[in-house]
């Protein structure tokens, strides 16, 4: 059986069926060797320098984008041919038709406008993790992608470990038993948030090298507060989307895939100082499933100070306190935990009984593995051979949308929220509901609202 984290071509084909027209995939003509694919990176340092870096060990970066003057100057240097641009628009303006895809590396809240943009002028896209900050964003952009027929993936390289299909093969082969509940932390937030980051972010004027007015996107207009830019708009409602923006699609990921929950029915949370503007310090995250393979399945998320207990079946050998991250799978037989950001070693409690397990049962790879080492060069190889990466819009959609549905629960602690998946709606709040979509859209940007 093959598994849909990398479809096949044929599978990729019949997806693209879905709207009318071939497929675009731009410098590649029948019976030529194919050019050399032309990127563009959109955000050019912290994240946006290693994907740029990834990017060009497969492709020619022809363009850098960030609304930092001082931050393109120095991508400049790595990548002297490249034309420069403050503003992602003007760079589609100016190399719609040399572009053949981009990566996009800049805060959450901007991730939408520059792949909707990339994605309605056919080009092919990798975007950072989480792929929005708002649910409704999400489903626009897998519509464009289905629409245009490009490729896409976005950046939770540990989609593409070993670790991660070795989890679902061996929950499939029944190693605990029906799993009943998962619960997964992370140390996250490792910025400010709650009440300190809400009083540090005094209005300030914007330093002469920032393009805030592109900074700012498509979001309402508002005042430069120092901080938010580069790293602390993770703490903030409008920009950024928490704890759970920032890990949420690495170490969700597992449970999200080996047992596949698709969207909770119900979500419920609580939290540590939440305030009108940024997100709390800590929060716990309820999400109930009903999932085809184990029924009811319970998933808790713990982040800031919060965290399971340490399992009593965990070998005294782990430092439960150095265990920063990581998921924790309760069957009925048993429990098998993943220490670390991503499922790279899924391993049954105690060690000793996954060992032995190991060598009676010699479970076999069934799923397909992954080729490509980064979700950047994945993209390019998706591109040359007319497949889809594993975390395509097709997946990386529905992983976001499920961080995300969280996240409103943090913004609506101790209301048990009750999601219809077929409406995509609350069926029991309409204020969790105004939450799904950007409140407003600033004058200049209503082509992406």
């Amino acid at each position: 059986m093959r598994s849909p984290v990398r479809p096949s071509r044929r599978d990729f084909l019949k997806l693209a069926s879905l709207s009318s027209g071939a497929l675009f995939f731009p410098h590649i003509l029948r019976g030529q060797a194919p050019k050399k694919l032309q990127f563009g990176g959109i955000g050019v340092e912290g994240k946006g320098k290693m994907d740029i870096a990834n990017t060009a060990a497969g492709a020619e970066i022809v363009a850098l984008c960030d609304v930092d003057r001082t931050r393109l100057e120095r991508a400049k240097l790595l990548y002297p041919e490249a034309r420069v641009f403050e503003d992602f628009r003007e760079m589609f303006q100016a190399m719609g038709d040399k572009l053949d895809g981009v990566t996009v590396s800049t805060p959450d809240h901007s991730h939408f406008p520059a792949a909707l943009e990339a994605i309605r002028r056919g080009k092919h896209v990798c975007v950072q993790k989480p792929l929005v900050n708002r649910v409704w964003e999400a489903g626009q952009l897998l519509a464009a992608a289905r629409e245009k027929k490009v490729c896409t993936n976005m950046g939770n390289q540990g989609h593409l470990i070993e670790g991660i299909r070795q989890l679902k093969e061996y929950l499939e082969l029944g190693v605990i038993g029906r799993v009943k509940e998962v619960h997964v932390w992370t140390n996250r937030p490792i910025w400010p948030q709650g009440s300190k980051a809400r009083d540090g972010m005094v209005a300030a004027e914007a330093p002469s090298t920032l393009n805030w007015n592109a900074w700012l996107a498509q979001c309402p207009e508002d005042s430069y507060r120092p901080g938010l830019h580069p790293f602390a708009w993770r703490a903030h409602r409008e920009y950024g989307s928490g704890a759970m923006g920032d890990m949420g699609c690495h170490t969700m990921d597992g449970p999200f895939f080996s047992c596949d929950l698709g969207d909770p029915y119900r979500v419920e949370a609580e939290v540590d100082d939440l305030t009108e503007t940024t997100f709390p310090t800590s929060s716990q995250i309820t999400l109930l499933h009903k999932t085809p393979r184990f029924g009811e399945v319970k998933v808790v998320w713990y982040d800031g100070a919060r965290k399971p207990e340490r399992p009593a079946e965990l070998d005294e050998s782990e430092d439960w306190s150095k265990a920063k991250a990581g998921a924790l799978y309760i069957g009925e037989e048993g429990k098998l935990i993943c220490i670390g950001d991503h499922a790279s070693k899924p391993r049954l409690l105690p060690y000793a009984k996954h060992e032995a397990w190991l060598a009676a049962k010699q479970p076999q790879a069934r799923l397909e593995r992954a080729t490509a080492k980064n979700p950047q060069i994945e993209l390019i190889e998706a591109i040359l051979s007319n497949r889809q990466c594993g975390s395509s819009f097709e997946y990386a959609v529905p992983l976001t949308r499920y961080g995300l549905l969280g996240n409103i629960a943090v913004l609506n602690p101790g209301k048990a929220l009750d999601w219809d998946a077929a409406a995509q709606r609350f069926r029991n709040s309409e204020e969790a509901n105004r939450l799904l979509k950007r409140s407003a859209v600033r004058k200049g940007w209503e082509a992406y609202s």
